[in-house]
């Protein structure tokens, strides 16, 4: 992706940000960081997704839809990067801005189904749902748990591992308990007990907490 497009793409964010949550219509070109013939802005204007005056910009309503993709994209991102990959403090926002736009629909539906489609960002701001959000509620789909809430018989496959040391992470790995892997819960007393193949394995709440599996359907 050019330069120019994730420009255009944060222009847009700011803008519908500052509309659809700070009720705010229109923002100045001091406040969006760019001078009123930059080429960004050009360029937006050409697509149809702005208006503006020799101060002010605001969304069309094609600029307001595609802006709310955006975002959502955005604090997906973050989502992901909290809750998979444990990213933490300033990284969250800063690596998010660059992870958003590679996250196009299709990998943004797939992303947010399988974070359980969340309704707030880490920081609290609200999620606009997708269309993905809305099927699931229909056709009421099982989503990525924790095996921790899995119930004796039920079956899935790991997705991802989050939020143990190290230590716990190696160890894991080095019996066979991985992303990818099918398991099948035998035993949800006094510890979690499953089965991966033809081995068992037996780990407390903790590490159960900490393995993500998206069960299978019956």
């Amino acid at each position: 992706m050019t330069e120019l497009i994730e420009k255009q793409e944060e222009i847009l964010e700011q803008l519908w940000i500052s509309k659809n949550e700070k009720n705010k219509s229109s923002v100045t070109y001091e406040v969006l960081g760019v001078q009123k013939n930059a080429e960004e802005i050009s360029m937006l204007e050409k697509e149809g997704l702005i208006e503006k005056d020799d101060e002010k910009v605001w969304l069309t309503e094609d600029g307001n839809k595609k802006g709310e993709k955006v975002v959502r994209r955005h604090r997906l991102a973050e989502r992901l990067l909290v809750d998979v990959i444990d990213v933490s403090g300033k990284e969250i926002h800063d690596t998010a801005c660059k992870l958003e736009h590679y996250l196009k629909e299709g990998i943004e539906d797939k992303v947010c189904t399988l974070l359980g489609h969340p309704k707030t960002c880490p920081h609290g701001n609200k999620i606009p749902p997708g269309p993905c959000c809305n099927v699931d509620v229909k056709v009421g789909d099982k989503y990525v748990v924790p095996l921790s809430s899995l119930k004796f018989g039920q079956k899935g496959k790991i997705v991802f591992i989050s939020g143990i040391s190290d230590k716990n992470l190696q160890s894991l790995a080095s019996m066979g308990i991985l992303p990818g892997a099918k398991i099948v819960v035998k035993q949800t007393f006094p510890s979690y007990l499953f089965g991966i193949g033809n081995s068992e394995f037996a780990v407390d709440k903790t590490v159960a907490d900490a393995v993500y599996v998206r069960i299978e359907k019956d």
